[in-house]
């Protein structure tokens, strides 16, 4: 049996404790935070995505960043695995569209309450309130672990800090120090599964309006370059009092390095060629030819939408419907398929529902979790260099990377 040190009681953390502990050894798990779970409990607005119902294969095509490193983890633990293991704690889960999963209750404190539950009935020695300073090696394998008033021996040691989102759930990026202490590679972070910034007030004016449906496009330069587009793909936006959020939009921030030149355009009607929007447009203007143009898209966009299409086109908004152009009726249905903005930045950490980078997964064993640089020495979850779109991805990650490092000691 060997004394193990856990330390963060997130989602990898807690399941790495649960999996030690059933594998019959002693294990002390360490949260500064006054209780466990602090970030699952406001992951999918509060109800939890807790995985996805996908395909094991299709796990690997969302994840962005060392989906290779993952083939061991996802396998050994998968998201079946990870829906049985919640049913089996009292946890009901339900899958909804896209293969998200969710606890039945649509809370996430259940999911936090069926692992602690765990916890507690395997005898994990759990300690709140309580933060790790230094973890402490010698001669290349890990010794003792470091509180504010006393050092605590450890044959095996976990962590599962996660990263540097939500700091007021208690990720401020210690697992990064003690990394680079020990001597591991820290790669680059920035926030991920973010909303942009958005120049200009038009955003500001559509604030609040949510789109279903369109296709969003994330370039640099001229999009027309295939190599300049980094993202594209359909489904849901919405316009906020800085920019843009939704899952179109956080999806496409995990491929943003640098905002240089940075762009998105949005098809608001990606069902239709720009012949049929043409026709469409005919239709609706046919029915009420004497209008003024700035009221004549009320059955084609929504109301918040409205002002800033109309503005954008340079058609006088007091133009009569049947005075407009072909040419000025092109660059509108132009306009309707390529509503470009420019992204000036990527919203912060504390709006980041991830951290990109991390501890180089090169100097961590993709069969176990341990360190190649210290022995005994185990990473899992968020801290380290892995990241995926939304979908439930990120969290079984988690999962598998922490049943893996609690599954090997």
């Amino acid at each position: 049996m060997s004394k193990v040190v856990v330390i963060g009681a997130g989602a990898a953390g807690m399941m790495a404790a649960i999996i030690a502990k059933r594998n019959k050894n002693e294990v002390l798990l360490f949260e500064k935070n006054e209780k466990a779970g602090k970030k699952i409990y406001i992951t999918g607005k509060g109800r939890c995505n807790l995985t996805n119902a996908c395909d094991t294969e299709d796990l690997f095509n969302n994840i962005m960043t060392n989906k290779n490193f993952c083939y061991s983890a996802f396998y050994t633990f998968t998201n079946f695995d990870t829906i049985d293991f919640f049913e089996k704690l009292g946890c009901k889960t339900k899958t909804e569209r896209g293969g998200r999963v969710f606890p039945l209750s649509d809370k996430s404190s259940d999911v936090i309450s069926a692992l602690t539950r765990e916890l507690n009935r395997l005898g994990v020695d759990i300690h709140y309130n309580t933060e790790v300073k230094d973890i402490i090696c010698e001669d290349g394998h890990v010794k003792v672990v470091k509180l504010d008033k006393k050092e605590v021996k450890a044959d095996k040691v976990i962590v599962a800090t996660g990263g540097i989102s939500y700091s007021s759930t208690g990720s401020t990026g210690d697992g990064y120090k003690f990394a680079k202490k020990i001597g591991h590679t820290v790669t680059k972070l920035t926030p991920s599964l973010v909303p942009f910034n958005i120049a200009g007030d038009e955003c500001q004016s559509m604030q609040g309006l949510s789109l279903k449906n369109v296709e969003l496009v994330l370039y640099k330069g001229d999009k027309t370059k295939k190599k300049n587009v980094l993202y594209k793909d359909f489904g849901e936006m919405l316009f906020t009092h800085f920019g843009v959020s939704g899952p179109l939009v956080l999806s496409a921030s995990c491929h943003v390095k640098d905002t240089k030149d940075l762009k998105i355009s949005i098809d608001l009607k990606p069902a239709l060629t720009m012949d049929q929007l043409d026709k469409r447009i005919l239709r609706d203007f046919n029915k009420n030819p004497n209008k003024a143009f700035k009221n004549s898209l009320d059955e084609l966009l929504p109301k918040k939408m409205i002002s800033v299409i109309t503005k954008r086109s340079g058609i006088d908004l007091e133009k009569k419907i049947n005075e407009i152009t072909k040419e000025e009726r092109k660059n509108l249905e132009y306009i309707i398929k390529n509503l470009e903005f420019d992204v000036t930045s990527l919203r912060g950490y504390n709006e980041a529902i991830i951290t990109k980078g991390g501890v180089s997964v090169k100097e961590i064993d993709p069969s176990t979790m341990e360190s190649r640089v210290i022995r005994g020495l185990y990473f899992a979850g968020e801290v380290l260099d892995i990241d995926a779109y939304t979908g439930g991805f990120n969290l079984q990650i988690a999962w598998s990377t922490g049943y893996l490092a609690g599954k090997t000691l």
